[in-house]
């Protein structure tokens, strides 16, 4: 099975429903481009990192399953989205 080489995070502030929303580039307080380093994380999903964060995501159904900022979980009050970066998109793989 192929997997992403890479994956933009997106923090966005509070927990939201509508995901194409909070994926918009404006709702996201900070963001970062990950990319896969080949190794298996302690979730047992393929490990991505870059830009201060590494993250655990599951590539069947883009579920962030573990995520570190800048070596620390994720604050209370913010939600992690993703999207499959462009590159791997134009892809077509």
């Amino acid at each position: 099975m192929s997997h992403p080489q890479s994956y933009e995070i997106l923090l966005v502030p509070g927990f939201a429903e509508d995901t194409a929303e909070a994926a918009e580039p404006g709702g996201a307080i900070r963001s970062a481009v990950v990319t896969a380093t080949g190794e298996t994380g302690a979730s047992g999903y393929p490990r991505y990192s870059g830009e201060g964060v590494v993250a655990d995501i599951d590539p069947a159904t883009h579920t962030v399953e573990a995520l570190l900022v800048d070596g620390a979980e994720l604050d209370y009050g913010l939600s992690v989205r993703i999207k499959e970066s462009k590159a791997d998109s134009n892809a077509g793989g």
